[in-house]
């Protein structure tokens, strides 16, 4: 979610909180040929105008990524959380994260 997140960013969620265009939320993406994807932070967009009940989502980075541009819009069952706040990395926690990773991360 570059730019908006950064490596070792903390995040404060409200599970089951509720669906806001434009805001982040902690979703569940459907599964890839090779298996369930974990959970992902996305912007939702809004609702999706052909499917009642499920929304858009997209990534803020569109080089990287998977979002509704690929697989759709989501059920609003499976946007688990809104994100409420963002607790930055201090700096030396992204070298060192980086280090212990070997650069491994997202």
């Amino acid at each position: 979610m570059e730019p908006t997140l950064h490596e070792g960013d903390r995040l404060i969620v409200l599970w089951g909180g509720p669906v806001i265009p434009g805001r982040l939320a902690l979703v569940r993406l459907p599964d890839s040929p090779g298996g369930p994807r974990p959970l992902s932070v996305k912007r939702v967009s809004g609702p999706e105008a052909d499917r009642p009940g499920h929304w858009w989502i997209e990534r803020d980075n569109p080089r990287e990524g998977v979002d509704s541009w690929q697989v759709g819009g989501i059920p609003a069952s499976d946007v688990a959380a809104l994100v409420v706040a963002r607790i930055p990395a201090l700096p030396a926690l992204r070298g060192s994260l980086r280090r212990l990773t070997r650069g491994r991360l997202g």
